[in-house]
């Protein structure tokens, strides 16, 4: 018996358009030819730290009491934001901000965030709640830059601002992981930050 497909030939299709399917991501990624499995990601990491981490915990830990993350925008400004700076800082890689993708009519619309260093890149997803179904459009928006990009290995980060949630995607092997840790802001940003820094500088 043959599966009915999930996306329609003749229907149009942005990044957001996956966060809203109510299908499982296994089901979604599969129409892209990509299997999905939630496992424990070897992640590259920096040996090297910032000397601005202490002061960027100290301002996220003193700010979180003052305001109510309640939107997508309060979250990417208040603690999204400042990790995203001091990484593009401390790296002087480029930071694209809602950035326009189009590949074709499954794989188009606006990456939150593109971190790009002459290593590696990084795609950043920002959502209010639901990593889950968040992690199924980043994966969507990870299959485009390496269409668009011509890259085999390609690593993405789903985040509600206090949590980060880490995928890689191998074309070669047709298969995007998701990590089974969260990391946390502001208690693993040390650790956050050198997974960043490692991977765009190619560790």
């Amino acid at each position: 018996m043959t599966k009915n497909k999930i996306l329609k030939e003749d229907r149009s299709y942005s990044f957001r358009s996956y966060f809203e399917l109510t299908h499982e991501a296994d089901e979604i990624l599969a129409e892209f030819d990509y299997a999905f499995a939630n496992t424990h990601l070897d992640l590259p990491r920096s040996p090297r730290q910032s000397e601005q981490l202490g002061t960027i915990r100290q301002l996220i830990e003193d700010v979180l009491p003052l305001v109510r993350l309640s939107t997508e925008t309060a979250k990417r400004e208040i603690l999204v934001a400042p990790v995203l700076m001091e990484v593009t800082r401390f790296c002087h890689c480029q930071l694209r901000i809602e950035y326009n993708l189009e590949v074709n009519n499954w794989l188009k619309g606006t990456l939150d965030y593109l971190l790009r260093s002459q290593n590696s890149l990084i795609v950043i997803e920002a959502k209010r709640d639901d990593l889950v179904r968040g992690f199924t459009q980043l994966a969507v928006e990870m299959i485009a830059l390496s269409e668009s990009e011509d890259m085999d290995v390609l690593y993405g980060v789903v985040t509600m601002g206090t949590a980060w949630s880490f995928g890689k995607l191998d074309r070669r092997s047709r298969k995007i992981c998701q990590d089974i840790k969260l990391y946390r802001v502001p208690d693993d940003l040390q650790e956050l930050m050198s997974i960043l820094i490692g991977i765009l500088e190619g560790n």
